[in-house]
């Protein structure tokens, strides 16, 4: 949680979404329908990225989110649990990776970050979380029939 608290990109409201997703998967992590992958760095959490089947799709998944601790941004701790994330997704039969994300300016580096990773913005949806912030889907196919 501190690492969502000290993000500033993340609003007071968009943490406390996180929060009761991780909540959901502790409570119970089978039933929730989400995945939490850690990154660890001298028994410290530095990341950590949440994920789940899209429901009513056939290997499709969703990213909902992923965030890793200011002290060691660009040091390949995202890159990792993207990577780490993508295999899980593969061991489960998924095709289809789908993030969505936000447009506004303070964003930038996030949806560079995708892209670097292999994922295309495929749609933009003016002005919806907010007037002036869109939203931005993102996708990654896992497998050349996806």
């Amino acid at each position: 949680m501190a690492i969502l608290h000290s993000t500033p990109e993340f609003l007071p409201h968009e943490v406390v979404v996180a929060e009761e997703l991780i909540d959901a998967f502790l409570t119970s992590s089978t039933e929730s329908g989400y995945r939490i992958l850690l990154a660890e760095t001298d028994n410290r959490v530095v990341g950590y990225v949440c994920y789940g089947e899209t429901p009513l799709t056939e290997g499709t998944w969703d990213v909902y989110w992923i965030a890793v601790g200011r002290n060691t941004r660009g040091q390949g701790v995202g890159r990792a649990l993207m990577q780490a994330t993508e295999n899980d997704i593969k061991k489960l039969q998924g095709r289809l990776v789908v993030i969505e994300t936000s447009t506004k300016p303070d964003y930038n580096k996030t949806r560079q970050f995708y892209i670097t990773q292999g994922y295309s913005e495929i749609a933009v949806i003016p002005d919806f979380y907010t007037v002036g912030d869109g939203k931005a889907i993102m996708i990654k196919r896992l497998n050349k029939y996806a």
